[in-house]
């Protein structure tokens, strides 16, 4: 009788792309307003910093994921499109080649031989990438799937310390935000962790540690050129 089992890997590629898309953008864009209010400018200056920061932020998030994800893909591509040559080339030695890779895992040299004749049979090419070169559909690299996710939780998370700066009086705009922001990233990093399946007080402790880092160093940062200015 099967069971139902749940697994957490086909969520790797765009779990990882949103949590450092939203990470990103709450810690950037906090720490820009925080700074910038730091410095004692308006209202409205700190706001356009907000938003050109949300913009640009968002843009660079999503051109870096594609190029980052997308040299992983070529590099994907190209170990396939090798495989595949040397599937059409030499099958004995593929065969020999999986073969050895099961006995590695524990399988008698036999039966090893059995299950890589049966699944060349198959699919030869799907059983090279998967136990030879270690590509599957569920880790396998999305460039466009990655940009999107990254950019999408950049805009979200840098939206929850801008509206701050709407509401927010003037004087308590430095510590609100940084307060707030350490709160959002909290609670980014305990559904982080139970979406992934990992601890919630390290992911929540790692997250809040090096917002608040960020955000400490650029109020200390604008304080200082606010006194210059």
């Amino acid at each position: 009788m099967r069971h139902p089992e749940i697994h957490r890997t086909h969520r790797v590629g765009w779990l990882r792309a949103a949590v450092l898309g939203a990470n990103d953008g709450i810690v950037s864009t906090a720490s820009l307003i925080v700074g910038v209010a730091a410095a004692q400018s308006s209202r409205s200056g700190v706001a356009i910093a907000g938003m050109a920061g949300l913009v640009a932020g968002a843009m660079s998030m999503a051109a870096g994921e594609y190029v980052s994800v997308s040299s992983q893909s070529d590099t994907e591509r190209a170990d396939m499109d090798r495989e595949r040559e040397e599937l059409a080339t030499d099958i004995e030695g593929e065969h020999a080649e999986l073969a050895a890779i099961y006995v590695a895992r524990g399988l008698d040299p036999v039966l090893a031989s059995q299950v890589a004749t049966q699944l060349m049979a198959k699919d030869a090419l799907g059983a090279h990438a998967r136990d030879e070169l270690g590509i599957s559909d569920s880790l396998s690299a999305r460039p466009v799937q990655a940009a999107l996710a990254s950019a999408g939780s950049f805009m979200v998370g840098a939206i929850l310390p801008l509206l701050l700066v709407f509401i927010v009086p003037s004087p308590a705009l430095v510590w609100t935000v940084s307060g707030s922001s350490l709160l959002f990233l909290a609670l980014l990093g305990s559904l982080a962790a139970r979406v992934g399946g990992s601890s919630v007080w390290r992911s929540v402790a790692r997250v809040t540690f090096w917002g608040a880092l960020a955000m400490a160093l650029t109020a200390a940062v604008g304080s200082l050129f606010g006194t210059m200015a």
